[in-house]
C-alpha cells in the first residue's frame, strides 16, 4: 500500500446558480513514503486546487485521500494542518515584526512542543537552512532566498510527515531557486519527509524523482 493514495479526486466550484467550474476531474495517483515528486501543469490545470486540498485548506472535494491508509477527512482539520502536513508558500507569509527564529517557531505557539526539545530542534533547522547568523534579523533585512529559507524552516519545525511546496522558486532568480530546490532535496533525505512540489517550471520538475502532470483538472 502506497503512503499517499489519491483516488478519483474531484472539486467543483459553484460560481452561481447557473455556472460551476470543475477544477479537478478525477485525479488519481499514489506517492511512496519519503518520495520527492513534482506536480506540473499550466495555469488552470488544477495545481493550486490540488495543493489546497492536500494541505487541508479545502474540504469540499469528492473522492478520497488516504495517508498511510487513513482518510484525511477523519482527522481534525487543525491537527492535520499542524502535524501531518507542512506547507511552503510562494509568497513566504512571514510576520514583519518577528525575527527569523520567531517566525520559524510560530507554529509551536499553536501546537505545543509535543515533548520535543524545541531549542535543539530550532538549532538543527537553522543549521540546515543556513540561517544561524540571521536568527535575530527581521524579514525586511533578508534577501528573497533567505526569506524562502525561513518559510521552509517554519514548515519543518514541527516535524511534519509531508511537506507541500507551492511554487517555492516562483519569486526567486534562477540561481537562488536552484539553491532552494537543492535544499529541499537535502531535507527530503535527512528528514525523511515526503515532498510534493507544485511548479509550472519543467526544469525544476526534472530535479524531482517523479513528475505528475495535470491537464484540465486530470492527471495524464
Amino acid at each position: 500500500m502506497s503512503y499517499i493514495q489519491i483516488q478519483n479526486l474531484r472539486r467543483v466550484y459553484a460560481m452561481s446558480k447557473e455556472v460551476s467550474v470543475e477544477a479537478l476531474r478525477g485525479v488519481s495517483f499514489e506517492v511512496e513514503k519519503g518520495e520527492f515528486i513534482s506536480v506540473v501543469g499550466s495555469s488552470g490545470s488544477g495545481k493550486s486546487t490540488l495543493l489546497n486540498i492536500l494541505g487541508g485548506l479545502d474540504w469540499g472535494y469528492t473522492g478520497k485521500i488516504l495517508i498511510n491508509g487513513d482518510d484525511i477527512k477523519e482527522y481534525n482539520a487543525n491537527f492535520y494542518r499542524r502535524h501531518v502536513v507542512g506547507t511552503i508558500f510562494q509568497q513566504f507569509y512571514l510576520i514583519p515584526s518577528l525575527s527569523v527564529e520567531e517566525n520559524i517557531l510560530l507554529p509551536m505557539k499553536f501546537t505545543g512542543n509535543k515533548g520535543i526539545d524545541v531549542s535543539k530542534r530550532l538549532e538543527y533547522i537553522l543549521d540546515m537552512v543556513e540561517l544561524k547568523n540571521r536568527r535575530k534579523h527581521l524579514p525586511k533585512e533578508l534577501s528573497g532566498g533567505q526569506a524562502q529559507r525561513v518559510a521552509i524552516a517554519r514548515a519543518l519545525i514541527d516535524s511534519p510527515k509531508i511537506v507541500l511546496a507551492d511554487e517555492p522558486t516562483g519569486n526567486l532568480d534562477s540561481k537562488t531557486g536552484e539553491a532552494i530546490i537543492n535544499l529541499l532535496k537535502e531535507l527530503n533525505k535527512t528528514e525523511g519527509v515526503t515532498v510534493i512540489l507544485v511548479t509550472h517550471d519543467k526544469e525544476i520538475s526534472k530535479k524531482t524523482e517523479r513528475v505528475i502532470t495535470l491537464v484540465d483538472g486530470k492527471n495524464v
